[in-house]
């Protein structure tokens, strides 16, 4: 290899170990925690850095000498492998690396629409997880639900891989179709699921009065960058019907956009804190509430369950510690990690965990979740028969108070 090769090689890398970057979600999705903005990194690395990389060198230099297959030794599947790996000795399962097509793949969940399954995915206790279908998503209408987990894709064994490596074998053009092996708990034998893929268009917002006119329901299936723009409209719409009380529907919102998320907070709040992020350094920044939102003064319910996470924790969260809203469902996720997504100069991105979220009385999110005010778990012949006992202790709790 050329000195000179050998060096772009090492100012690669090392940009990598340099950067205390920015999260954001793919078709299967992969599910990264609330994104900020997408930005391009710095493309000086620090002397110390290149002085600490003595013992990478070595190791590259024996594999290039000695390694048997030299067909084998290919420098930017080193590198990635690298980059790779020095992310995932980290330990944090939201710090990863995307190539070039996976991380196309993830910035296009938010431009609207999108061919694959549509479920959003996690790394939870080593395994790959359904966080939620996207509503009306070819995943939805097959049976997948929050919680299973993928333990093959047309018949593969996938133990080991990332979570790109599996999301690039689950997507693919509208009209073909995937098999998934799924466990879910509960069940001893493992579910065979054969899913054609379609294309996913992802409106999030969705309003409806409920039957007897005095209720409004609205559900947001996540948060993507026209969320915001999405739901103004529609609160004012269904504001000319002087609804009694509004439900707002979290259940399986896997998150999105940070944006999003508190611009929707704001049509919800007259004033108060919305969330604080804290670093690694302890510093912390607060989002405050922006007034003039078009629903400050309508009685609320928030749905959430297993499925909520992220951007819908931070909505759930801020509505409950401000007194707005009760939670009535179950415990959330628990994914209220921060991340920034710096994209590289191929085209890859690093996506690394840099805060954490707190809700205003200073809850930690992150690996805990939000409790409902009235908790109220779905059974499995709630779902198979469409009984919605949640939907119907909100109707209930807003019509009696109780």
């Amino acid at each position: 290899m050329s000195r000179t090769t050998k060096s772009a090689i090492l100012v690669f890398v090392v940009l990598f170990l340099m950067i205390i970057a920015f999260g954001a979600g793919i078709g299967v999705t992969m599910a990264f925690p609330v994104a900020e903005l997408f930005g391009r990194m710095p493309d000086t690395p620090s002397n110390e850095a290149g002085q600490s990389f003595k013992v990478f060198w070595e190791a590259w230099n024996a594999a290039e000498k000695d390694f048997v297959d030299r067909q084998a030794l290919d420098p930017a599947k080193m590198t990635q492998g690298a980059i790779k790996g020095m992310l995932e000795s980290l330990g944090d399962r939201h710090t990863v690396y995307l190539d070039a097509e996976h991380f196309k793949l993830e910035k296009s969940g938010y431009e609207g629409s999108f061919d694959g399954i549509g479920a959003e995915v996690t790394i939870v206790d080593g395994q790959l997880t359904v966080l939620a279908p996207i509503a009306d998503s070819p995943a939805e209408k097959a049976g997948i639900r929050p919680g299973d987990k993928i333990v093959k894709v047309d018949g593969e064994d996938i133990s080991g891989q990332t979570v790109a490596e599996v999301v690039s074998k689950i997507r693919g053009p509208r009209g073909t179709s995937v098999r998934l092996t799924i466990q879910r708990e509960g069940q001893s034998q493992p579910l065979e699921l054969e899913i054609v893929r379609g294309q996913i268009k992802t409106e999030s917002v969705r309003t409806r009065m409920l039957d007897g006119g005095g209720l409004a329901y609205v559900r947001i299936t996540e948060f993507t960058a026209r969320t915001g723009e999405e739901i103004v409209p529609k609160l004012t719409e269904l504001k000319k019907n002087s609804p009694e009380g509004l439900i707002l529907d979290l259940r399986s919102n896997p998150g999105g956009l940070l944006d999003a998320t508190v611009d929707v907070a704001n049509q919800f709040l007259r004033s108060g804190v919305i969330l604080y992020q804290v670093d690694s350094q302890g510093n912390r920044k607060t989002w405050s509430v922006k007034p003039g939102g078009v629903a400050t003064d309508i009685p609320m319910v928030v749905l959430v369950n297993k499925g909520s996470a992220s951007g819908s924790e931070v909505l759930a969260g801020a509505l409950q510690d401000n007194g707005r809203a009760i939670l009535i469902g179950e415990e959330t996720f628990g994914k209220g990690s921060v991340t920034h997504v710096w994209e590289l100069s191929d085209g890859s991105a690093a996506v690394i965990t840099f805060a954490r979220w707190l809700t205003p009385n200073g809850t930690l999110i992150e690996g805990r979740g939000l409790s409902p005010d009235i908790e109220l778990k779905l059974t499995e012949e709630d779902i198979a028969s469409g009984n919605d006992r949640q939907l119907q202790r909100a109707i209930e709790y807003l019509t009696t108070g109780k």
